[in-house]
């Protein structure tokens, strides 16, 4: 009993006033911590290098945060370092959360999403156009993989990413999925349907039938069409490889119709005057038209046109592909009358 009166007789007034003060400055710390001066949500961006001291100023001087040297403790505490970005601060966000944010790495994000079937032109003009990313599509030193693509190269995707993030990150990030699929392909055997042979001859027919039907249940009756051709050394005849010829690689006609005196043109991409496929693929593909090539219905047929409701009809003789060409050109014809009527 004695013992605890000594002990607790070490307390003086000095302990219960150092006791207070301490306390005191926690309490304000936390309240200054927490009290958020954001009225509204704004974006800030933390450029790379950027001091955590220089940071805490700007939020300071932008009335984010009220004591700097908060933000900066609670940083220290998390590591000490802060992560380049683009940040969407919440209104009411307090220094412990823009401190966490940032040293997270929580940086604002944005998706990308890149249609299959585009070529390498038309996705550098689609990310060009994406105004939540920076930088240009092109390098000034071809020395990556990145700065060399050819279409077939990249994986047509929903990408979320970093807002403000280098549009040639985006490629590469593309360019790595689909790297990622042909390791894939080869860790399986690297197997294909005769008479294709390598991951090229898979790419390049898949990118045909890509751009022959938006339909993933048809892609593998397409596919079979293109492989029995291939087997019985037919022309493959496919408009879409016309079309990637004449435009230079862009794969658009923007408008312009196909015309019976574009099949022949002088390219190693006409499969109207070429036996075999193009040398290279003519778009880039997802994995519905990869997986149909990969494992093509088991068809006889040789021919397919449209059948006017967005999807085709297949046959497996001339003649019958004669009568469905003939059905389209009827619906067209049709089509036609109807719009001339309702524009008088």
């Amino acid at each position: 009993m004695k013992r605890k009166k000594k002990l607790f007789g070490r307390i003086g007034p000095i302990h219960l006033i150092v006791g207070f003060v301490a306390l005191v400055l926690m309490l304000g710390v936390y309240i200054v911590g927490w009290r958020s001066p954001v009225s509204d949500g704004v974006t800030f961006r933390v450029d790379n290098g950027a001091a955590v001291s220089a940071v805490a100023a700007r939020l300071r001087a932008a009335n984010l945060i009220e004591s700097p040297d908060v933000f900066k403790a609670v940083v220290m505490i998390q590591g000490g370092k802060i992560q380049t970005g683009t940040y969407d601060i919440p209104p009411r966000a307090s220094a412990f959360r823009i401190a966490r944010m940032m040293a997270r790495g929580d940086v604002a994000s944005t998706l990308v999403v890149i249609p299959e079937g585009l070529t390498i032109r038309q996705i550098k003009n689609l990310l060009l156009d994406t105004a939540a990313l920076t930088g240009p599509v092109e390098c000034d030193v071809a020395d990556r993989p990145v700065c060399n693509l050819h279409d077939g190269d990249v994986f047509p995707d929903t990408y979320r990413v970093a807002r403000g993030m280098n549009r040639l990150a985006v490629l590469e990030l593309m360019r790595r999925k689909m790297v990622s699929i042909q390791d894939s392909w080869n860790a399986t055997g690297g197997r294909a349907p005769a008479p294709l042979k390598t991951w090229n001859d898979v790419i390049t027919l898949a990118s045909i039938v890509q751009k022959e039907t938006p339909r993933a249940s048809e892609m593998p009756i397409v596919a079979s069409v293109y492989l029995n051709r291939l087997k019985q050394k037919m022309r493959l005849q496919a408009d879409p490889t016309v079309v990637y010829a004449i435009t230079g690689g862009l794969g658009d006609m923007q408008g312009r119709p196909l015309l019976r005196d574009h099949l022949k043109t002088d390219s190693p991409y006409n499969t109207y005057t070429n036996h075999g496929l193009p040398p290279a693929p003519i778009a880039n593909v997802g994995r519905n038209a990869i997986a149909a090539v990969l494992d093509p219905a088991d068809t006889n047929y040789l021919f397919f046109v449209a059948d006017g409701q967005g999807g085709h009809k297949f046959s497996g003789t001339y003649a019958e592909h004669q009568k469905n060409h003939a059905d389209w050109r009827a619906i067209k014809k049709f089509r036609n009358a109807q719009s001339k009527s309702v524009n008088r």
